[in-house]
């Protein structure tokens, strides 16, 4: 057998085994999503416009779904809808991916029809931003083509067993996919048992650290790395705190800020309290940060950190 027909056999196993647990979401296809359990599929958050879909499985048939867990920092989401005994996916080894694995990539077409395509993984750890612009690291680089409505499908072995979370395309030919490893499949469960994801806020409006370098220098200060404060919500951490807009947050929590993309990842592994390092003007200090109140606004899903 040659190597086209080796791949065209392989094509043909991927879309029976994993095509019946591939779904379109909403109703002009503007995503897709995997069935992972009886009653729950798994699709990217940017596909959702609320807190129902309408999900189109591989048979034909269409449902509304209710959105039970969403993470828009990680895009993704678990929708709770009838699967009517679609099968689902077999996870793999989304944790083993290495640069030249051959991938399959699954996605729905309109209709509810799969579509199946072949690439190989091109880098690995690579990251991306997400809806809501923050950086989602740890990503699978490969060449398998997705039109569009692909994202939330899924990239699978040659046996159909699940790789990864299609999400992002990042230039002509190239596509980016959560690996479907351990870490995942905990963030998954929990979405499923309804527990949306909740990340510390500090309440600041940041401007990059571009312009902070360039303000300080128009003022006669001396440079430094870090992120201006442009303004502090009313009630927040960072107003509990002491921070005030104009300063310059240079750590949180003992870790060096650079940038935004710092003080993100640094907020993802703290717990109040902490300290938080700020320079303002010329004076260097260090501020504490509390566990928040009840009801304050310190703990929503994010815009600003």
């Amino acid at each position: 057998m040659s190597a086209i027909e080796e791949i065209g056999s392989a094509v043909a196993t991927v879309a029976a085994a994993a095509g019946p647990s591939i779904v379109t979401i909403g109703r002009n296809a503007r995503g897709s999503g995997v069935v992972i359990a009886d009653g729950q599929v798994l699709t990217n958050a940017h596909n959702l416009r609320g807190g129902e879909v309408t999900v189109t499985f591989a048979d034909g048939r269409s449902t509304r779904g209710t959105v039970t867990g969403v993470d828009p920092d990680g895009d993704l989401a678990v929708v709770a809808v009838d699967t009517a005994g679609a099968r689902a996916i077999d996870w793999g080894a989304g944790d083993g991916l290495a640069v030249g694995a051959p991938v399959f990539g699954v996605a729905a077409t309109f209709g509810g029809d799969v579509r199946v395509t072949f690439g190989l993984v091109s880098s690995v750890s690579r990251s991306f931003r997400g809806p809501g612009g923050r950086r989602i690291a740890g990503s699978v680089e490969h060449t398998a083509p997705l039109a569009p409505g692909s994202s939330g499908g899924a990239i699978v072995d040659a046996a159909g067993k699940f790789l990864g979370l299609n999400t992002n395309r990042i230039g002509e030919g190239f596509y980016l996919a959560l690996p479907a490893d351990g870490a995942l499949r905990t963030r998954v469960d929990a979405l499923g048992r309804g527990e949306s994801a909740k990340r510390l806020r500090l309440g600041v409006a940041i401007a990059p650290s571009h312009v902070a370098r360039r303000l300080r220098r128009s003022v006669g200060l001396p440079e430094r790395e870090g992120i201006l404060v442009r303004g502090v919500e009313e009630g927040s951490l960072a107003e509990a705190a002491g921070i005030e807009g104009g300063d310059l947050i240079v750590s949180a929590g003992g870790k060096p800020i650079r940038d935004a993309d710092d003080l993100f990842d640094a907020l993802g592994g703290l717990e109040p309290p902490f300290e938080v390092g700020v320079v303002r003007g010329a004076e260097e200090r260090t501020v504490r940060v509390d566990a928040p109140a009840a009801g304050d606004k310190s703990e929503r899903t994010p815009g600003d950190a």
